[in-house]
């Protein structure tokens, strides 16, 4: 009897552990049946995005610039991050471009139309190069890229397209808190000043001297008053009317210029400022197209933001052949005002009033001489270079790459 009893409990221990081997193959099976499948669709996709036609395509960036040093990538060096690593990134991740064209970016004609500097801002930068048009492509970019950086748009243009050299024009803005007009010998409260009609028209009359060909040699640096492509041909430079943000007032300044050098901008309306507050005569401009070396004030970064880039002549000739759209952003202009003021404004506000860069810049403007040699000019340079380069921007340059 206890004989039997052995026998019947082995033989059911023998059917259940058979039992479990066979769930346990079925998981297996099924797991792998997963794994094959998920495989499988990888496959699938890595084959649809290498089957998609490589173009030559434009895509118009908007982003904040606060945390990056500039648009330009540099290629091995982890230490400074730009707008491309992110870009290049996204690129890569949504499947637009194979790994290799992010490390060797010549590999899939990569051209951007402006190289902003570090934490500088765009709303309408455009770059050119060679993707695989996937579906939903802008979707699937803008998933792999931080809210602060957006793709609002794509066009087909022709297979020579080059961003940087087709363009022929640019426009900044260049926002700053209005208290930085005030004149020098008046005690002005931040919150509490407002620009007033004939200042502003003041303002207005010194940016229009801007207007036309001149030699901007001392607006930017490197560059001898005998070089020609320190001559810069400006369309267009206004300051709009003012508004309030935070309790404080702002305004606006846009330019307009075939292209500008390094701190060419900066420079520009530094130089405005110290022309109304009183530092310096407005004869100052006009000597500063001169041969001779003028110490020229270089205003904060924070405020400035690449607007958007003009492509005339190439709207023109391809625009309307039937084949590639004239590169006009129209139907984006409300995307482009959203991203401004969601990321762009909030930042150079936010960062004014924390950091104070145009307050701590206008107490530098007493120690320029603005009469000065190119001798006298040295030690000016050095004392105010703390207040001006290490505020976290530094301007634009279009024409430097």
């Amino acid at each position: 009897m206890a004989e039997d009893l052995r026998t019947a409990v082995a033989s059911q221990t023998k059917r259940l552990n058979s039992s479990r081997e066979v769930v346990e193959r079925l998981e297996e099976n099924g797991h792998q049946n997963k794994r094959l499948k998920r495989d499988a669709d990888e496959e699938d996709a890595e084959d649809q995005n290498k089957k998609s036609p490589k173009r030559k395509i434009v895509l118009l960036m908007a982003y904040s610039g606060k945390g990056y040093h500039g648009m330009q990538r540099n290629v091995g060096s982890s230490q400074f991050k730009t707008i491309e690593d992110d870009l290049v990134s996204a690129l890569v991740q949504s499947g637009c471009i194979p790994e290799d064209h992010g490390e060797d970016m010549k590999k899939m004609s990569f051209q951007r139309c402006a190289r902003t500097d570090k934490g500088v801002s765009a709303a309408g930068q455009i770059v050119s190069l060679k993707v695989r048009l996937i579906d939903d492509i802008l979707e699937k970019i803008n998933n792999h890229l931080p809210s602060h950086i957006r793709i609002l748009g794509l066009k087909r243009v022709t297979g020579g397209f080059n961003s940087k050299n087709k363009c022929d024009a640019r426009t900044y803005s260049y926002m700053l808190p209005t208290f930085a007009f005030a004149h020098k010998d008046h005690d002005v409260q931040e919150e509490v000043y407002r620009l007033d009609r004939e200042t502003l028209e003041k303002v207005n009359k010194l940016l229009a001297c801007y207007k036309g060909t001149h030699n901007f040699h001392n607006f930017t640096s490197q560059k001898g008053p005998r070089d020609p492509s320190a001559k810069r041909y400006i369309m267009e430079m206004y300051c709009g009317e003012p508004f309030v943000r935070e309790n404080v007032e702002f305004a606006v300044i846009k330019v307009k210029g075939q292209s500008f050098m390094m701190h060419q901008i900066r420079k520009m309306i530094g130089l405005v400022i110290a022309i109304v507050k009183g530092y310096a005569a407005e004869s100052v401009i006009e000597r500063s197209w001169g041969e001779e070396k003028v110490d020229v004030p270089k205003a904060p970064g924070l405020g400035l933001v690449l607007e958007r880039v003009h492509f005339e002549k190439y709207n023109r000739r391809f625009g309307n052949d039937g084949l590639h759209e004239p590169l006009e952003w129209t139907e984006e202009e409300e995307k482009i005002a959203v991203f401004k003021e969601q990321y762009i404004y909030p930042t150079i506000i936010n960062t004014e009033r924390e950091e104070k860069s145009m307050a701590n810049w206008l107490n530098t403007l007493s120690i320029h001489d603005f009469n000065s040699s190119a001798v006298g000019m040295q030690a000016n340079n050095k004392n105010s270079k703390n207040s001006s380069d290490l505020e976290g921007s530094d301007g634009c340059d279009d024409d430097s790459d």
